[in-house]
C-alpha cells in the first residue's frame, strides 16, 4: 500500500484518561523505560539506559526551550470585557527567533486567537511589571496568515506611578531604558506556559521547570521535546562515562504537533513546519559516526532524517533546503547519508556558515526508509497521531506489541508519561 493511503484508523489503542500522565515522577530518571529490541519487550527503570546503549555511539538530543506562549487580554479599556487568549506559534518579523525575541518595543508573531470573534478590530492592551517598572503591552491584529493571525505587539512604559507617587523608573538601572526591555523579557514576565490540551488542567508554576529538560537552552517552542524530560545530569553522566559522546540540534515545537489526523488516509493531512538548526559541528561529527545516530524524541528523528533531504536539495544546487511532506516518498534515495551530509557541508562552506537553519514538513509514516537515525528514545504517543505513525515506520507492526505491554504493565502515556527505547 502506498504511504499515502494508509488509514489513520490502523494506528489507534484505547488510551483511557486514567493512564494520561497529567504530572511527571518526583525523579525525573525513575519513569519506567520499556525496551523493543527487534520485536522482543522488556522494561526496566530509565537511569538504567546508559547501559543499554552501544559504547562510543552518539546520540542527539534537541535543546529547544519551551516559551511561555500564553498571552491572555481582556477586552475594553476597563479591562472587564471578554478573554482573549493569543497563543504565540511562530515569529512573522524578524522571522528569526533569536532575533525577534530580542527585539525592544515592538515584533509580530503568527499566532492562534481564542475568542476571535470577540476582537474585531482595535488594540488589546495590558500592564504588566518588569523589575519595578510599570509596562504596557499592546497587541493589534495585523491580518490572517492561513489558519492563523498576524500580531504585532508593541510595548513601552506606561505612564503610571507607583502607589507611593514615585516614578517607577526612577528606580531602574541607568542602562535600562523605558524600552529597553526585550520581547523575550516581556513574555517571561507575562506569558504563561503551555502544556498539552490533553492534560485537562492549567499551568502550575511546577510545569515551569519540570515541562522543560535539563538541557534545554534555545528559547522558541510552544510544546516541550518530551522524551527529553527524563534524563537528570546522572543519567547525561552515565552516558558520558561509556563513552557514548552527545550533540545537540534545535527543532523548535509547534502548535501543530498535538493536531489530530481528521482525513481518513493519511494522504489528507496536511504536516505543520517546523524550524530547525543544526551546527557545522554536528554534521562532521555525524559523519564521523558513520552517518548513523540515536534520536532522543521524535523532533531529533524530524531534524536528523530532514538533514538527508537537506543534503539532497543542496546536492542538486538549491538554494531553499525546506523539506516538503510527501519528498521522502517522491525521491529514489540514490544518494548515501554520508553523501547527503556532505553535501551539507559544502553548502555552509560556500555561505560561510556555521549554522544551518532551514524547516521541515516532513512527515514519517510506515513505507519511509529511515536514512541516519539507528535507534528513539521516545515517549508514548497519542491513538491515530502522525508520532505514532513514525514509530511504525520504525519497528514495524511490532508498534502493536509495545503499546499493548505498556498497556499491561502500567505504563503512564503521553507528555510526562514513561519512555521507550527502540531498535529495529
Amino acid at each position: 500500500m502506498e504511504t499515502k493511503q494508509i488509514q489513520i484508523r490502523d494506528y489507534d489503542y484505547p488510551l483511557p484518561d486514567e493512564r494520561i500522565a497529567k504530572f511527571p515522577l518526583p525523579e525525573r530518571d525513575s519513569s519506567k523505560l520499556l525496551v523493543c529490541d527487534g520485536g522482543h519487550v522488556s522494561h526496566t527503570q530509565f537511569r538504567s539506559l546508559p547501559s543499554l546503549l552501544p559504547e562510543g555511539a552518539l546520540m542527539v538530543f534537541n535543546n529547544t526551550r519551551v516559551i511561555q506562549a500564553r498571552l491572555h487580554f481582556r477586552k475594553g479599556e476597563a479591562q472587564d470585557g471578554a478573554l482573549i487568549e493569543v497563543f504565540l506559534l511562530e515569529p512573522a518579523k524578524p522571522v528569526e527567533y533569536q532575533e525577534n525575541f530580542l527585539q525592544r518595543g515592538s515584533c509580530s508573531w503568527y499566532c492562534l486567537v481564542g475568542n476571535l470573534k470577540k476582537w474585531k478590530e482595535g488594540l488589546l492592551s495590558r500592564d504588566f511589571k518588569i523589575q519595578n517598572s510599570r509596562f504596557r503591552l499592546t497587541a493589534e491584529r495585523i491580518g490572517t496568515h492561513g489558519t492563523s493571525q498576524e500580531i504585532r505587539f508593541c510595548w513601552d512604559a506606561s505612564p503610571k506611578s507607583s502607589p507611593e507617587g514615585k516614578d517607577l523608573h526612577s528606580s531602574l538601572p541607568k542602562e535600562k531604558t523605558e524600552d529597553s526591555f526585550t520581547w523575550a523579557e516581556v513574555i517571561d514576565a507575562i506569558g504563561e506556559l503551555p502544556i498539552p490540551p490533553y492534560l485537562n488542567r492549567k499551568t502550575q508554576e511546577s510545569d515551569k521547570t519540570t515541562y522543560q529538560t535539563v538541557y534545554s537552552k534555545i528559547k522558541g517552542s510552544v510544546a516541550a521535546p518530551t522524551a527529553g524530560l527524563h534524563f537528570t545530569q546522572r543519567v547525561l553522566a552515565d552516558i558520558d562515562a561509556r563513552g557514548i559522546e552527545r550533540e545537540e540540534v534545535t527543532l523548535h515545537v509547534g502548535a501543530g504537533t498535538f493536531r489530530p489526523v481528521k482525513s481518513e488516509d493519511i494522504g489528507g493531512h496536511d504536516m505543520h513546519t517546523e524550524h530547525i538548526a543544526v551546527r557545522r559541528q554536528t554534521i562532521e561529527r555525524l559523519l564521523a559516526h558513520n552517518s548513523e545516530a540515536i534520536a532522543v524524541g521524535t523532533t531529533s528523528v524530524r531534524t536528523l532524517e530532514s538533514l538527508y533531504y537537506m543534503g539532497v536539495l543542496a546536492s542538486q544546487g538549491q538554494e531553499d533546503l525546506h523539506v516538503p511532506q510527501w519528498m521522502p516518498y517522491e525521491y529514489d534515495d540514490r544518494l548515501t547519508a554520508t553523501e547527503a551530509l556532505t553535501a551539507l557541508l559544502r553548502y555552509l562552506d560556500e555561505r560561510n556558515e556555521e549554522i544551518l537553519h532551514s524547516s521541515t514538513q516532513i512527515i514519517i509514516a510506515p513505507g519511509y526508509k529511515y536514512h541516519i537515525v539507528r535507534r528513539i528514545i521516545t515517549n508514548f504517543h497519542q491513538p491515530q497521531s502522525t508520532l505514532l505513525l513514525l514509530v511504525g515506520a520504525f519497528i514495524g507492526e511490532a508498534w502493536h506489541d509495545v503499546y499493548n505491554y505498556a498497556l499491561a504493565h502500567d505504563f503512564r502515556f503521553l507528555s510526562y508519561g514513561d519512555s521507550s527505547l527502540l531498535i529495529p
